[in-house]
């Protein structure tokens, strides 16, 4: 897998395809069509999703800066930036994914365009409703991943206890050694 899904809200994790995005160089996921395509399939969103093109890679990570900015705004009580509530309402019109009966179960099928519809909607559904409220940004300084605390007391600091939660644990305990030793 070369993407990461620590959110459980797939519009969330598609903002993470930008890895420390406050850091001088990011880390971007989404370097070139193949990477959204990978993104799709490992995302279950696909694999009968058509193949990628540049336009679609600019008009994903053009939505995703626009969920990632009503979200931001979210997290600091501030209005909604109008263009990025226009890039989210523009992609949310188009439609979802088909979804079809197979022998096996079920599949999607359609295109890049249909796909990011389909976290658009999401993203509306959560940064325009009650779970607004659980949006939260995780508290390793490197990391700006997103996700829903949907923990009991609401109270999770990290997007992944399994990679920035053990991070920053381990760090606090060799700050802590370091501190006894001296």
């Amino acid at each position: 897998m070369i993407h990461a899904f620590p959110c459980g809200t797939l519009s969330l994790d598609f903002v993470g395809t930008l890895r420390a995005r406050r850091n001088d160089h990011p880390t971007e996921k989404l370097a070139d069509p193949s990477d959204l395509d990978a993104w799709f399939v490992e995302s279950g969103l696909g694999p009968g999703v058509a193949a990628s093109v540049p336009p679609d890679l600019d008009d994903a990570i053009q939505l995703r800066e626009a969920i990632y900015a009503l979200v931001w705004s979210r997290l600091h009580d501030r209005p909604l930036p109008a263009d990025a509530v226009a890039t989210l309402n523009g992609a949310a019109a188009a439609p979802p994914l088909a979804a079809a009966l197979t022998a096996d179960g079920w599949a999607r099928s359609g295109t890049p365009r249909q796909a990011l519809s389909q976290l658009a909607r999401e993203a509306v559904e959560i940064i325009g409703g009650e779970q607004a409220a659980l949006l939260r940004e995780c508290a390793r300084p490197e990391c700006t991943q997103v996700y829903l605390d949907t923990s009991r007391g609401h109270r999770r600091e990290w997007c992944s206890m399994a990679t920035c939660g053990s991070r920053v644990k381990a760090q606090a305990y060799r700050d802590r050694q370091k501190a006894g030793a001296a």
